[in-house]
């Protein structure tokens, strides 16, 4: 599922940076490449990180 229609960022690909990197999903769209462009998807963003950082990668 997209996460970020803007951008183009897959929920997976997501979950991989807050995995792999650090940061707040802003932080992590920089990381991945990309910046917010409407903000619309920012607030489900933080929740996949913070889901993502929870739990370990399968």
């Amino acid at each position: 599922m997209y996460i970020c229609i803007c951008n183009a960022i897959r929920e997976k690909d997501l979950r991989r940076a807050a995995w792999e990197l650090s940061g707040d999903a802003e932080a992590l769209y920089a990381r991945l490449g990309f910046a917010p462009q409407c903000r619309q998807c920012l607030e489900d963003a933080e929740q996949i990180v913070a889901e993502a950082r929870s739990c370990v990668p399968a």
